[in-house]
């Protein structure tokens, strides 16, 4: 659904309106195209941590205009900050020096970036602190950039430098368009060397809850990147399903994840036809909106029984002995806004989301241990079919209670996935990011 209000914005009448009142100001969003440049403009570059030549090098391999000192007539698509070597609450004043006079230069649709060090990993309680202070900072500054610009936080483990180019690609670009304010966490990992473009080529990949939506967008865009990707739905979804999967090159298979023998199906599936598996979104949801005192018995078990324990009992299996998954499989989850801030009406489907976030937090550890990883996208306001049937008045309060004040697109929760499907994201393990436009609610 198309949204009018961003559309009015850019006529002459609506910036007059909006600048006399104080309106809100959506700017039109900067979304990857293939073929184009990842970072289009000069990059500005400081800090004197230990990030220097990783950072150097991902902006040198695509291409980026790299300045050390900052002009009083330039824009800047980007500011990257490697605060790696503060170490003292005092040694914050690096933020100021740097961000205070470039912060404005920040051109449209532009990139902040500040890496850091995770602080539960230092022994120094003063630089534990300092780098935890960061994440004020960058949270703040995402809220006062303007015209569509973003701020991220990247916590870096000791050890883990080089494996930082996919997450620094990610966050540059526009894939990344509707993620601002998080806070990523790169733990050590071996990386592959991937072709760019593709880097999915000749990997399986499986993305339930895939005939429509924010689900077709993940399995296209997961096919853009090389894999092919079974698209998992159930059968009353069989004609969309087979124009999705068709679509893309992909294949159905059409399944109530639910069921009791789900796993073992899926374990069979994929292990007999693909001899193995190495890519899993478990985006399939629903929702059964009613307030507490309201609500059926069926309404709160159907909804905890697919958005929550089906991936529980899944990945169990994905992480057994005996499982398809392959070593460096990706398992990524969709929880939600409505699991971080709550949502009236929504107790079970809140109570679900929330628990798909202590699933992935939880289940980390084992993930590594298989080699793999598992992360979770949690999407604020996304522009579909199901939020254009949302009253007016509901709808432009999700769409404008944002610091980028619009809703996103199902292409923005579908990059996002992406760069945890990257085979060199191998160090992102365990990571929850919103994907909200920064949204006002909610950590």
């Amino acid at each position: 659904m198309s949204d009018r209000y961003q559309q009015f914005t850019q006529s002459a009448f609506g910036r007059q309106l909006v600048k006399k009142l104080g309106l809100p100001d959506p700017t039109p969003l900067r979304r990857f195209t293939p073929g184009e440049p990842l970072i289009a403009g000069p990059v500005l570059l400081g800090g004197s941590g230990r990030l220097a030549d990783s950072v150097n090098a991902t902006l040198q391999d695509v291409g980026a205009d790299v300045r050390k000192e900052r002009a009083d007539d330039e824009r800047y698509a980007a500011l990257v900050f490697d605060a790696t070597g503060i170490t003292s609450s005092q040694g914050l004043r690096e933020l100021y020096d740097f961000f205070g006079p470039a912060i404005r230069q920040i051109d449209r649709c532009g990139r902040l970036i500040v890496l850091g060090t995770q602080p539960e990993t230092l022994s120094d309680p003063r630089a534990a602190t300092a780098q935890r202070a960061l994440e004020g900072f960058t949270r703040t500054a995402g809220k006062e950039l303007k015209r569509g610009a973003t701020s991220q936080l990247v916590y870096v483990a000791e050890g883990a430098e080089k494996a930082t180019d996919s997450t620094l690609r990610f966050l540059l670009s526009g894939k990344s368009a509707y993620v601002s304010g998080q806070v990523v966490r790169i733990g050590q990992a071996d990386v592959p060397e991937i072709a760019q473009d593709r880097p999915l080529q000749d990997k399986i990949a499986l993305v339930t809850g895939a005939s429509r939506g924010i689900g077709a967008a993940i399995a296209e865009t997961l096919a853009r990147d090389g894999a092919h990707v079974v698209c998992l739905d159930v059968p009353a979804q069989g004609g969309e399903l087979a124009e999705v999967a068709n679509r893309i090159g992909g294949s159905t298979l059409q399944l109530d994840i639910t069921a009791e023998d789900a796993p073992a199906k899926l374990a069979e599936h994929f292990s007999e036809r693909y001899d193995g598996l190495d890519v899993v979104v478990h985006n399939a949801g629903i929702t059964r909106d009613k307030t507490i005192g309201r609500m059926s018995e069926a309404q709160w078990d159907s909804v905890l029984a697919v958005n929550l324990t089906s991936q529980e009992r899944i990945d169990e299996k994905l992480l057994s002995e005996d499982s398809p998954l392959r070593a460096g499989g990706r398992i990524i989850c969709v929880s939600s806004m409505s699991g971080i801030a709550g949502n009236v009406g929504q107790g079970n489907y809140a109570a679900s989301k929330a628990g798909v976030i202590g699933h992935v937090q939880s289940t980390a550890p084992l993930a590594a241990k298989k080699g793999a990883t598992i992360n979770a996208v949690a999407p604020g306001f996304i522009e579909t079919k199901m939020t254009a049937a949302i009253p007016l008045f509901v709808r432009e309060a999700g769409r404008r209670m944002n610091s980028m004040s619009q809703g996103g697109k199902p292409i923005d929760v579908a990059e996002t996935i992406a760069w945890y499907a990257n085979p060199a994201s191998a160090g992102v393990n365990g990571n929850v990011v919103r994907v909200c436009g920064q949204s006002l609610l909610g950590a």
